[in-house]
């Protein structure tokens, strides 16, 4: 197979698995899991997590810059204009213009605030960042992100952190064929299997975050995800069987020598 790129706005990636760094014990287990998961993308909660005091212990003494691609992300966020502030800093902080972009709804569910993100999108787009959008799984919402400009869509296959897997796997279907920007399954997955799933229904990439970072072993589960998503990429490509509803022969049923 040629080298499977992974595209995003004007980057390129050879990893379709993003890691998130928040939830770890410190700042060293988040630099091996990283490293275990053979991801070139990281996200950055910018209002929770330390990138840009270097007064104080810094993230980014820990994952390099110059090896990864930092994704500053406005977790905690619940209306348009705290994330475009946030937005806003940490490209001038940063430099950053590949960010992620989340409005939530509530502090219970974590679920999307939709208007409030599609309000915050259309400024993003605007300003020129490249906005990855953090969304729930309606394949109208996700087409109206795209429409706006925002270069990846990220439908949630569960609420952030719940470990449930993929709660609508027809939905992430449908979002993935009718869209012209890559789709990400963010928030929900909890184990490897998942992860497979969501890239076998044809999903670009999968960002995990708490999944690592709550394993007894977050450095072997890092591993994990990394060849869980390999192999539901393949899987994707290659086309699977159809389903049938009776057997099929595996060897064949003319030829025999009978006695």
């Amino acid at each position: 197979m040629a080298e499977d790129i992974f595209r995003v706005g004007t980057y390129e990636f050879r990893s379709r698995l993003i890691v998130g760094s928040g939830k770890y014990k410190d700042f060293e287990t988040t630099r091996n899991a990283t490293e275990a998961a053979g991801a070139e993308m990281i996200t950055v909660a910018v209002r929770r997590v330390n990138i840009t005091d270097p007064g104080k212990e810094n993230l980014l003494d820990y994952i390099d810059p110059k090896k990864y691609t930092i994704l500053p992300n406005t977790a905690g966020c619940f209306n348009a204009d705290d994330a475009v502030r946030t937005l806003r800093l940490a490209r001038e902080a940063g430099g950053w213009d590949l960010v992620k972009l989340e409005v939530l709804g509530d502090t219970q569910t974590l679920y999307p605030n939709v208007v409030e993100t599609i309000k915050a999108a259309e400024v993003l787009v605007a300003e020129d960042f490249q906005v990855m959008v953090y969304t729930n799984d309606d394949p109208i919402v996700a087409t109206r992100l795209e429409e706006i400009g925002c270069v990846a869509v990220m439908p949630l296959g569960n609420p952030i952190g719940s470990g449930r897997g993929l709660a609508n796997p027809f939905n992430i279907r449908v979002i993935k064929e009718r869209a012209h920007v890559p789709i990400v399954v963010d928030a929900g997955i909890g184990t490897a299997s998942d992860a497979a799933k969501a890239m076998e229904l044809g999903a670009d990439a999968c960002l995990i975050n708490t999944a690592i970072a709550e394993a007894k072993d977050e450095c072997m589960m890092a591993r994990a995800m990394s060849e869980a998503v390999r192999a539901g990429r393949l899987a994707y490509l290659a086309g699977r069987m159809p389903k049938r509803s009776f057997a099929s022969a595996s060897s064949p049923t003319e030829g025999y020598i009978w006695d």
